[in-house]
């Protein structure tokens, strides 16, 4: 009997089941350690879909915005949080971008959940020297320039990118699942279908291409940011956290602003400092920062250098889980 194996990438079903990651590579150097006993207050803007039609996005990762600025601020350092709807469109991004550093003085941004929303900040941040982390855009021009090819100065991402992402589930085809024929469901008129789409193709030496049905979702497996069911240190307490806070699970969503305000957080005890250039050079130094979606090292390119989970899709229960399967380093 021929294994059939189904490849999930349409946009929709993703950024829906988005979740997180473990460790990378024991041979990278920690960060420097947080300076002692910065206090004061760290202001940061978030520019988020809390509207619109990914409304559901943007509300998950407020949610792990503010969990994260409310522990924070249990201790000496403080943690204030501007959250500005965009309504998810990407016109209103200018404004809104430019309101938070005008108008609420914020030492960062956090934002946004979509790579377009993401890329029409990334200029403001650059030319006005606002650090700027996304949470979950994964699209590459995010962080760099795509015009010059230069890494984006002032922009920074805690999730991983497409080119990645696709790498991830070719190995995992290959490798976990030993197959060398797979299907693949793409989203023709999403960007982030397609580049995981490319991703895929470009790692997984021979795909033969299948039109695929509904009766095939059952085990089927996709690549995620976070899963509640990691045990890594830290991810019991986050998932039981949001709970107690939200009375329900936490999404990879809602994991990803979570650890976008700690980095920062962390990379303004490291720098001792809330000045924005201090902090911009801190998170370029982030090196194994312990996040609930993973271990994560900012590269060259201001992407978070960590791993992925897989998960699958189970029905067989008449309701549908995902059950972690595995994770996979970068």
């Amino acid at each position: 009997m021929v294994r059939k194996f189904a490849l999930l990438l349409t946009g929709v079903l993703a950024a829906l089941l988005v979740a997180g990651c473990p460790p990378p590579p024991a041979t990278q150097n920690p960060s420097p350690p947080p300076g002692p006993g910065l206090s004061g207050t760290l202001v940061l803007g978030h520019f988020a879909s809390l509207t619109g039609n990914t409304a559901m996005f943007g509300e998950s990762t407020d949610k792990g915005v503010k969990l994260a600025a409310e522990e924070i601020s249990s201790g000496n350092l403080k943690v204030t949080v501007h959250t500005l709807d965009d309504a998810s469109q990407q016109q209103q991004v200018p404004l809104i971008v430019n309101r938070l550093i005008s108008q609420y003085s914020v030492h960062a941004l956090v934002g946004e959940v979509a790579s377009s929303r993401s890329i029409a900040a990334a200029p403001i941040a650059d030319s006005r020297q606002v650090p700027m982390v996304s949470p979950s855009s994964t699209n590459p021009d995010v962080t760099v320039d795509p015009r010059t090819g230069k890494t984006r100065p002032y922009v920074f991402r805690v999730c991983f990118t497409d080119p990645f992402q696709g790498a991830v589930i070719a190995r995992f085809v290959r490798e976990h699942l030993k197959l060398s024929r797979a299907a693949l469901l793409v989203d023709a008129k999403n960007a982030y279908s397609v580049g995981l789409g490319k991703g895929f193709r470009d790692h997984f030496t021979r795909p033969t291409l299948t039109n695929v049905g509904p009766q095939y979702f059952n085990d089927c497996y996709f690549s995620n940011h976070f899963s509640p069911e990691e045990t890594r240190p830290g991810v019991r307490e986050f998932v039981e956290a949001y709970r107690r806070k939200y009375g329900e699970a936490p999404n990879g969503l809602a994991a990803l602003g979570y650890d976008a305000v700690k980095i920062l957080a962390d990379a303004a005890r490291r720098a001792g400092s809330f000045d924005r250039k201090a902090l911009r050079d801190a998170l370029e130094n982030t090196r194994g920062y312990p996040g609930v979606t993973g271990q994560i090292s900012i590269d060259e390119q201001h992407n978070a250098v960590k791993s992925a989970v897989i998960v699958r899709v189970d029905t067989s229960s008449g309701a549908t889980s995902f059950p972690l399967v595995t994770t996979i380093a970068p």
